[in-house]
């Protein structure tokens, strides 16, 4: 796709779901202007993350035009050209290193060079998707759209914790013409659930407890359930101490369902007094059940990559691609505002009939479909 002419300038009014609406313009090369950002709140404009994540768009792509009003509030931001290469980016603590990861993960594979990432910064805060999150969830649901996903690699270098962070994430992505279409409909019974408990900074013993709690709510709906231990410290491990795991079920349809929970210490209100983190049991606990709560609400897809899933169906060739998931989250339906918007493309939204499926429990799932734009990588080159 080539940029829109000028004067197709798309305008939005506040600073809600920026990051989709950034990616997307440089996805579809329509320049944005937002005004009014926040001016209602007692800091008014852009976030500081936000000023961040701009910054890396700027680093991933070539001609870009960014202006920025002095008070934050007005945003224009005309896109260059997806660009890649290799790129070292530190990430605002504010956030976690996954909700800039995520960006790069759906914008890589159009990029004229292989992508080469190494971000830095917080790895787990329980806000953004973890880089084992992300791994685990999305790049099962990404294999479905790439005809060739050779080259695609992440790695945790460090893992960082609040309030300091000090993680470090190494990401590669290839570069790909186009995507191909997917309909998956199928996501079988839960046969075995996998994790990772990581301690930073802190006592091996708290990956045990973070372990054992977990177990003890898991086995009771299967018996196939294997966590192993990551201990980092010193230089490995960031410089905040904390602890967390991550949870993945795997069904019979290979379809993953991932969840997570850390915790850390942080600074109190005395100078030098620390409020101490939370149990490890219990992060073990709520990590256990809002992974049964993904696998309840059931799908080819967990809720953490809904918005990558439609995106790769609106870009892909000109035919239909169909998935069905659980419950849509607030993120994907604005995402799917804003496809609307930039691509052009309405997505079909159906209730999927149980008797069809004979389903016997979960939430109500959603069929979601529609027809590709032949999105394609004009800076690939073909042989």
């Amino acid at each position: 796709m080539t940029a829109v002419a000028k004067g197709e300038t798309l305008q939005f009014s506040g600073g809600d779901y920026l990051r989709q609406k950034l990616i997307l313009s440089v996805l579809s090369g329509r320049p944005i202007r937002l005004k009014e950002i926040r001016v209602e709140e007692t800091i008014p404009g852009l976030k500081n993350y936000e000023i961040n994540f701009i910054r890396l768009m700027d680093k991933v792509t070539n001609g870009t035009v960014i202006e920025i009003s002095p008070t934050g509030t007005n945003l224009y931001f005309q896109p260059g050209l997806l660009f890649g290469g290799d790129i070292e980016h530190t990430c605002s603590d504010e956030r976690g290193i996954g909700y800039y990861l995520e960006a790069l993960l759906m914008i890589g594979v159009f990029c004229k060079h292989p992508l080469n990432a190494v971000l830095k910064g917080v790895t787990n805060n329980n806000v953004d998707p973890s880089p084992d999150l992300i791994k685990s969830s999305m790049f099962p649901v990404l294999h479905h759209f790439l005809v060739d996903f050779e080259g695609l690699e992440l790695k945790i270098i460090k893992r960082g914790l609040l309030p300091l962070g000090g993680g470090e994430v190494s990401f590669k992505c290839p570069v790909l013409r186009e995507t191909k279409t997917a309909h998956l409909v199928n996501w079988g019974v839960v046969k075995r659930i996998r994790g990772t408990a990581y301690a930073v900074r802190v006592s091996p013993a708290a990956t045990n407890r973070l372990i054992e709690a977990a177990k003890g709510i898991m086995l009771n709906f299967t018996p196939d359930v294997s966590i192993v231990t990551d201990v980092r410290k010193a230089h490995q491990g960031g410089r905040s101490p904390g602890f967390g795991i991550h949870l993945t079920a795997e069904t019979t349809k290979g379809v993953i369902y991932s969840s997570e929970g850390s915790a850390w210490s942080v600074l109190g209100a005395h100078d030098g007094e620390r409020c101490p983190a939370p149990q490890p049991e219990r992060v073990g606990r709520e990590a256990a059940q809002r992974l049964l709560y993904e696998v309840f609400c059931g799908g080819v897809v967990d809720s953490t990559a809904q918005a990558l899933a439609m995106l790769f169906m609106a870009l892909g060739p000109k035919d239909s691609s169909m998935i069905i998931t659980g419950q849509l989250s607030e993120y994907a339906v604005a995402f799917l505002r804003h496809l609307d918007r930039f691509l052009d493309v309405s997505m079909v939204l159906e209730a999927l009939n149980a008797e069809d499926v004979n389903l016997s429990s979960g939430s109500d799932r959603v069929v979601v479909s529609c027809f590709g734009i032949g999105y394609t990588n004009v800076s690939k080159r073909t042989l």
